[in-house]
């Protein structure tokens, strides 16, 4: 006969008045942590109290029962009732739901309760809140009863609706939360699903892996061509723009790559109209021209507009307060934020004022052009006053100086001399009383020796030289006429047959551009003057200038056809000179400058020096395009260079940065590595910099 089984029975409940209740000393919970109690609190006035007490009876030392009850579980909700009281939201005498116990220990129902408590899963959670909000309530008002930020209920919400494979997965342990949050950075389920199949072949399953794979072929929002024509103008455009809530993501991506390229091409055809309304002879368009486009032009030198009255007060009045702040605070070792920030703005709006649009004369307007581009920032840059060798005006014949009939050439066909004359075979003129022309040969002759006199007495001063070459190379890089100087220097500023990725949005071609121009209003408009203006100068003014055109000949470009390997190693001298760091001017090795165009041996190698062996093992067995991208990340800001972009002496770009170095040297020596292209552009630009703005300014 079978034996029945005991039946549990469980505690009473009853509705106990608030002011009989008492926290017992055998809570287990001395440590806060979760919700606060104001906010339980709040949560009660909002909805009630969904949890009842566990108390028991407080008894006398006689063991007879006292009226109070003792919580040993739930004290955080007798505090947030208490709460309540004293802010007279809730009677002292109200009713609380209790469960009596009488049997066990009190210790042990306090710790029961919490420890055998199941938290909530976290897609439980994002469920919950996609279905209020299904259900009608706002994003502020889920966040306003969980006493969450809005951005916490647009994250759940946006992790509830990445596809149900990818939520199936994360709920059975199949992926974590990161890798779930990452999923998140594109809507397309059908595009989650694709890359989630393609993560279980893969070795690299970190998020930021599934971040790039979601975002392959999208341009991001920090892209000077979406700052160009803005991310608000394109969205509602009807463009779409992936958005990644869980990390920073520059502004996002934009996914309709032909929708952006439009919009910049009818911006920039805007722009040009305007620009093509001032009368030049032609206007080049493109989001971005290579470097050196304007090389062999002739560029105009307008004269800045003048102010007018009302400008020119304006301008004396941001002065004048500037004067008045720099007075007033002079004493002081540092300036207060409020006033270091005014004067910020006001050096800002001078320098507005300095930069004065140009004036060019219409007849100059009439045979030259201008390039309508994009700035690196997302700004229009356009570059008026470009005159091609072909719209020139011809040049009008020299005349003779001091040069007599007797040097002339007489036409083939002339009727009355012989059909041609020179100096050896001229007769001698006959004499007469007044002052006849000195012949050509003689005239040869004396300046022959006056030139021999002019290279002694130039080669004992070296001030003078110095001015003279300096006038000589002005000339031809600014105003591109170097038979102005009796001195035969050639300069050459050579451009690039091959454009290396964003060589014209770098920060030493900017950098050199600003150098330039700043240069350019520094020097007279006109040749003839160029002389004077130059004797008139410091030493330091002239010597920066030299600097600047000096490092526009600097030629340190690898070509397969044109083997120059002495002058390579004297670029190798020029860096050590200069203490070159291509790192610290901007270049990165990512998949497009370097990465992605060299043999996976040689990713390995660069990714063994600076992370060392075992990292690059991680990557080894990927294939080359992932293997490039997982290298760019693990190379980003480490300051690594290839080979030919390394200053010889360099430890910390020469391969010694890895933990667990490898012994080898060389990156490359053939093809794949020839990526000294704007080498030319930066080895002399931090030191002329800081001396070029001194003088041009």
């Amino acid at each position: 006969m079978a034996i029945a089984k005991k039946k549990i029975t469980l505690s009473p409940s009853r509705d106990i008045p608030f002011h009989q209740l008492v926290l017992s000393q055998a809570n287990v919970r001395h440590v806060r942590a979760g919700v606060s109690i104001e906010e339980l609190a709040e949560d009660i006035a909002r909805r009630g109290l969904l949890q009842g007490l566990s108390v028991r009876p407080v008894v006398d030392a006689d063991g007879v029962e006292t009226g109070l009850f003792e919580i040993p579980a739930g004290g955080r909700r007798y505090r947030a009732l208490e709460l309540l009281v004293k802010q007279k939201r809730l009677f002292r005498s109200a009713p609380v739901p209790c469960v009596v116990r009488e049997d066990g220990i009190a210790e042990e129902d306090s710790l029961a309760e919490n420890v055998q408590r199941a938290p909530l899963h976290p897609l439980d959670q994002f469920r919950a809140f996609l279905a209020l909000r299904e259900k009608g309530q706002s994003e502020e008002e889920i966040a306003a009863a969980f006493f969450v930020s809005v951005n916490v209920v647009k994250q759940r919400l946006k992790l509830a609706s990445v596809s149900p494979r990818l939520l199936d997965a994360y709920a059975n342990d199949e992926m974590s939360l990161d890798q779930l949050m990452a999923f998140t950075v594109s809507g397309d389920h059908a595009r989650q699903e694709q890359v989630f199949e393609r993560l279980q072949q893969a070795y690299d399953k970190q998020p930021h892996t599934i971040r790039r794979m979601l975002t392959e072929g999208a341009i991001r929002a920090s892209d000077k061509r979406i700052r160009f024509v803005g991310v608000e103008a394109y969205v509602e455009a009807g463009g779409t723009v992936l958005r990644d809530l869980f990390q920073g993501d520059d502004g996002g991506w934009l996914q309709d790559v032909a929708l952006v390229d439009r919009m910049v091409a009818d911006k920039l055809k805007a722009a040009s109209e305007s620009i093509a309304a001032e009368g030049w002879k032609w206007i080049e368009v493109a989001p971005d021209f290579a470097y050196g486009h304007t090389f062999g032009l002739r560029q105009l030198r307008g004269e800045p507009i003048p102010m007018t009255a009302e400008e020119q007060m304006e301008r004396d009045a941001v002065q004048a307060e500037v004067d008045r702040l720099s007075k007033e605070y002079q004493d002081d070792d540092e300036l207060p934020d409020d006033i270091d920030a005014r004067l910020g703005e006001l050096e800002a709006e001078l320098e507005a004022w300095e930069d004065r649009p140009l004036a060019f004369d219409p007849s100059d307007i009439a045979r030259a052009g201008a390039f309508v581009s994009i700035t690196h920032d997302g700004s229009l840059r356009v570059e008026r006053g470009y005159v091609r060798c072909e719209d020139e005006t011809p040049a009008e014949p020299e005349a003779d100086l001091g040069a007599g009939d007797g040097g002339r050439v007489v036409a083939a066909d002339s009727h009355d001399a012989d059909p041609v004359t020179t100096d050896a075979e001229a007769p001698e003129p006959e004499e007469d009383d007044g002052l006849s022309p000195l012949s050509d040969r003689l005239m040869t002759e004396l300046t022959a020796h006056r030139t021999l006199g002019l290279r002694q007495a130039l080669g004992e001063q070296p001030d003078v030289a110095f001015l003279a070459a300096l006038h000589a190379l002005v000339l031809k890089a600014f105003y591109h006429y170097g038979s102005d100087s009796c001195l035969e220097l050639d300069f050459k500023s050579v451009g690039f047959g091959t454009q290396a990725p964003g060589l014209n949005d770098s920060f030493a071609a900017e950098a050199i551009r600003v150098r330039h121009e700043r240069w350019a209003k520094a020097l007279p408009k006109e040749s003839a003057e160029l002389w004077d203006a130059l004797e008139g100068w410091d030493a330091d003014s002239r010597s920066a200038l030299f600097a600047h055109v000096a490092s526009l000949s600097v030629n340190a470009v690898h070509e397969a056809w044109n083997r120059r390997p002495r002058a390579l190693a004297h670029a190798d001298s020029l860096a050590q000179a200069v203490d070159l760091d291509m790192a610290a001017l901007g270049w990165r090795p990512t998949v497009d400058t370097f990465l992605g165009r060299v043999t996976k041996a040689r990713i390995l190698q660069a990714v063994t020096e600076v992370k060392g062996q075992h990292v690059a093992e991680r990557i080894a067995h990927l294939k080359k395009g992932d293997m490039a991208t997982e290298a760019e990340t693990l190379l980003a800001e480490t300051g690594w260079l290839p080979e030919p972009l390394r200053t010889p002496g360099d430890a910390e770009t020469n391969g010694t940065l890895a933990s667990e170095p490898t012994g080898k040297e060389t990156v490359g020596k053939d093809g794949e590595t020839a990526m000294g292209q704007s080498d030319d552009l930066a080895d002399t630009d931090e030191a002329g910099t800081a001396v070029h703005v001194a003088a041009a300014s």
